[in-house]
Formats: C-alpha cells, structure tokens, sequence
C-alpha cells in the first residue's frame, strides 16, 4: 500500500515593524541607566528572509537574542503554520517587534511510503 504525504515548504518574510525604549525601566533598574538606548541592531522596515529548505538557519545580519526568542516560530510558519504574526524579542528595556509572513507559492514535495 502506498501512501503519499505532501509536506509544506515556505519561505518566512521578517519585517522590523517597532522598536520600543523603556526609558524609565532603564532608569530604575539598568545599571548605567545612561549607557541605554534603544537596539541599533535593527533599523524599521529592514526585511529578512528565512529559506524554506534551512528554517531554523538565522538570517544573516539578525540577532542573534532576537533570533534565539522566535525561531520557534519561524520554524511553524515554514513548515505549514500560521500565515502572519506578529511578535517581539524578550528584552524588556528595549524590545523590537516583528512581522512574521509565510511567503505562499507552490512547493509541495511529495513522500512516498510503501
């Protein structure tokens, strides 16, 4: 008996939508309150693009503490899951938020059991 198995392949879109400052944390809890500025890592509207063959590949040019907190995700959306969502890294002082799309085109690849 065969049975075929069609396994979702997609490319994930990551879009730089916010970054926050939270200035007043930083002056209550950061020490050097006045080293603290908002990430310089990523700049609004900078897109990365995470191959469908490789998903849990970081792009190059991310975080890799930002990667580190959505991955997961990106994994999901790669192999079949949500189409969009919106996330953000897990540091408190100055977190930045992402869009997250699956980029929908037709790569289905087909496994055969018998």
């Amino acid at each position: 008996m065969t049975q075929n198995f069609a396994l979702e392949s997609h490319p994930v879109r990551i879009t730089v939508l916010k970054k926050h400052f939270h200035q007043e944390f930083v002056d209550k809890y950061a020490a050097n309150p006045d080293g603290w500025t908002e990430c310089q890592h990523f700049e609004l509207g900078q897109e990365f693009k995470v191959s469908e063959n490789v998903p849990w590949v970081m792009p190059e040019g991310f975080c890799g503490w930002a990667w580190a907190d959505i991955q997961k995700l990106v994994y999901g959306m790669a192999r079949g899951g949500q189409e969009v969502f919106v996330t953000c890294c897990t540091d408190g002082y100055r977190p930045v938020v992402f869009l997250l799309e699956k980029v929908m085109r037709d790569t289905r690849c087909v496994i055969r059991e018998t």
